[in-house]
């Protein structure tokens, strides 16, 4: 059966570990002078050589013959270990296994002595996955354990441990391995497993890897099973990316602000089977090179991710400013985290594209300092489209045969006609007096004035008369009238239901049923009737609110009422 090269090619020795020295030299010296610690914990990213670098020191610890503090491989601890058949090293895995039970049975067998080896070692792997209780349940063996037991703890979520296990443990910081190291190992293994494995393609898988040598193994195997010769445009073909050059070209057109080429050379990607998601993070990638370049010229070389050439990086960076590519980085970032919910990845990568080629359809602060830059610059506003329409623009007139203002003339005189003679006027019967002349005095000659009298003088003892005092249901027509100027329509048709005589200072409002005379009694309209009629009589009067007793007013035609009272209130319009 066909092993992985990644299970194939596991480290036997801390000597084989690949760029984890700063661990493997230590753990090689504890096993060789014996000062080994009760617990450790193992943490780093995904394929750094965590649960590689336990099995390791449990067969150091254990190994008949060992050889400066490297395991033997040959004795049968070392193969009861490497194999699985030793049950004093023992395997757990807490994603699975992280129950407070589980780590009680672990604590009820934890304290029998080995059967066959110096030391009962205990891997428990993604330890972070461990309940509250469990990690309770395990402090106490952690904290005085028996001599023939170590614990080694292994996680990638350091911030996840509590810090009660933290302190009973020696802690090993596994570092991402660089990737001159991972390419050199897989040069390494593709000449022994007789695969053609060019460097500029190990480089390129050791880049994709991002520090974990097993990645780099499983892209290796990956390739190696399309047969053939291995290079650089092998492996991007193969893992469907879009390569240096390719990404370099479309950092081009992003700079140019050229969507129109952008979008050309995504479809062409994305039909010849490239991952869209994969071309936003190489673009990512290279905008990050580029600002590392920029703002850290003399010490981050190191920094660089080194997927692309030299040359290519310095032509494209007298087109860009540290700004934009801050927002490009920014833009990309963004668009990556949202395409695994994305309904349409490829969509996704289209909007992207188009914000990065123009910063002013982001619609956030961004997009205002563009606009500001541009006018900085003195980049010419673009015009914004206008809707089609039938109707032909008229050209724009060139300057030059732009027609002069006209120039300032004073305003012509204009000869005034000279007004007809009135029409004689026709004897009448004299109107009564009004100030106006006499039927003694004649009509006065053509062109002489007619005369004014002074009107008369005006007694300021002497008030005028009030007028004569409305009855029956002639006051209780003119009080409703008066009312429906100042009421609001509401109560125009209980006005028009009711009707009212006078007994004495008292007005009597008879109502016609009860709402009507709810209505009525409310303070603004009691209010109002009351006015209204001191108004009609000259003096003040009462308002009392009665049901029935009497013949409501006459009410005109209901149509009229509403054109009269329409032309009151601009809100009602009455329609035929």
């Amino acid at each position: 059966m066909y092993q992985a090269l990644y299970r194939k090619w596991r480290p036997k020795t801390f000597a084989d570990v690949v760029g984890q020295e700063h661990i493997t030299q230590t753990l090689r010296r504890q096993a060789a002078q014996g000062r080994l610690s009760h617990a450790y914990l193992f943490t780093g990213t995904r394929g750094t050589g965590k649960t590689t670098c336990a099995k390791i020191l449990a067969k150091a610890v254990n190994c008949q013959n060992p050889s400066d503090g490297d395991p033997c491989g040959q004795c049968p601890a070392c193969l009861g270990i490497d194999n699985g058949s030793l049950l004093d090293v023992m395997e757990l895995d807490a994603a699975s296994n992280n129950g407070v039970d589980h780590v009680r049975a672990l604590r009820d067998e934890a304290i029998y002595s080995p059967a066959s080896v110096k030391y009962r070692v205990y891997i428990i792997d993604e330890v972070h996955m461990l309940s509250v209780a469990a990690f309770n349940a395990l402090l106490k063996i952690l904290e005085e354990p028996p001599a023939h037991l170590i614990f080694i703890l292994a996680t990638t979520e350091l911030h996840k441990v509590p810090a009660t296990i933290l302190s009973r443990c020696q802690r090993f910081a596994f570092k991402r391995i660089m990737p001159q190291d991972i390419a050199q190992r897989l040069l390494y293994v593709s000449a022994r497993e007789n695969i053609a494995l060019s460097p500029d393609a190990a480089e390129t898988l050791a880049r994709l890897a991002d520090g974990a040598l097993r990645d780099a193994l499983s892209l290796l195997d990956q390739c190696a099973a399309a047969g053939g010769t291995i290079d650089g445009p092998r492996v991007l073909d193969v893992l469907g990316l879009a390569g240096a050059v390719q990404t370099a070209q479309m950092m081009d057109l992003l700079l140019r602000r050229d969507v129109p080429g952008a979008l050309t050379l995504l479809h062409q990607l994305y039909t010849g089977g490239k991952d869209v998601a994969a071309l936003l993070g190489e673009l990512s990638a290279l905008a990050r090179d580029l600002l590392i370049r920029m703002t850290a010229p003399a010490g981050g070389a190191a920094l660089l991710s080194g997927g692309f050439d030299t040359g290519v990086m310095d032509s494209l960076s007298q087109a860009v400013s540290p700004t934009r590519l801050i927002y490009m980085a920014a833009q990309l970032q963004s668009a990556l985290a949202a395409l695994p919910l994305s309904p349409n990845r490829r969509t996704d990568a289209e909007l992207c594209l188009i914000r990065l080629c123009d910063e002013s359809l982001c619609g956030d602060v961004t997009a205002l300092a563009a606009r500001l830059a541009r006018l900085e610059e003195g980049e010419p506003r673009r015009a914004a489209p206008r809707p089609a329409s039938g109707r032909p623009e008229p050209a724009p007139i060139p300057p030059a045969q732009a027609a002069p203002p006209p120039a300032r003339q004073a305003a012509p005189v204009i000869q005034q006609p000279a007004p007809p003679e009135p029409a004689p006027i026709p004897p009448s019967d004299p109107p009564p007096w009004d100030g106006a002349p006499g039927p003694e005095d004649g009509p006065p000659p053509y062109g002489e004035p007619a005369r004014r009298e002074a009107p008369p003088p005006v007694e300021s003892e002497k008030k005028p008369a009030p007028p004569s005092a409305p009855q029956g249901g002639q006051l209780w027509r003119n009080v409703a009238e008066i009312c429906k100027n100042q009421l609001t329509p509401m109560y125009w048709y209980m006005l028009d239901d009711a009707s009212g005589t006078l007994e004495g200072d008292v007005l009597v409002v008879r109502c016609g049923d009860e709402l009507t005379m709810e209505t009525l009694k409310s303070p603004d309209a009691a209010a109002a009737i009351r006015t209204a009629a001191g108004e009609q009589l000259g003096r003040s009067v009462a308002v009392r609110f009665t049901l029935g007793g009497s013949e409501p007013a006459a009410r005109q035609d209901k149509l009229e009422e509403l054109i009269r009272q329409g032309s009151r209130y601009d809100s009602f319009t009455v329609k035929d």
